[in-house]
């Protein structure tokens, strides 16, 4: 069992920057890969990106290309998202998610707010 909880959002102006933590209890957390997602109202859950359990392997979506980064502390047992850039658009509930593959989330947070005002 693994339990995840986001932290970093909040209001921020177009342009602006957050950094989304996501610190995750347990001993394995190393052997996860983690995923942030996000959802915006009336829209689907959209995997923003992911990062292997090593680190060594990582996946965007297009639309955050060179705006977004992940990465992860092994030894702090987090994973963070650095939002640059931010746009209206970004704006949704981020959530951070864990699996035994990049393509298979298990273990959920609760969610963060991300609003990006224009």
């Amino acid at each position: 069992q693994v339990q995840l909880l986001e932290s970093g959002g909040g209001l921020v102006q177009a342009g602006g920057s957050l950094k989304l933590s996501c610190a995750a209890s347990g001993r394995t957390f190393s052997t996860y890969a983690m995923g942030w997602f996000r959802q915006a109202p009336g829209k689907e859950r959209e995997r923003v990106a992911a990062i292997s359990g090593g680190g060594g392997s990582l996946r965007y979506l297009d639309s955050v290309k060179g705006r977004f980064t992940i990465s992860r502390d092994n030894a702090k047992n987090t994973v963070y998202l650095q939002m640059n850039s931010l746009k209206p658009e970004d704006s949704a509930v981020y959530y951070c998610a864990a699996g035994v593959m990049i393509t298979s989330m298990t273990y959920w947070g609760q969610g963060t707010q991300v609003t990006v005002s224009s």
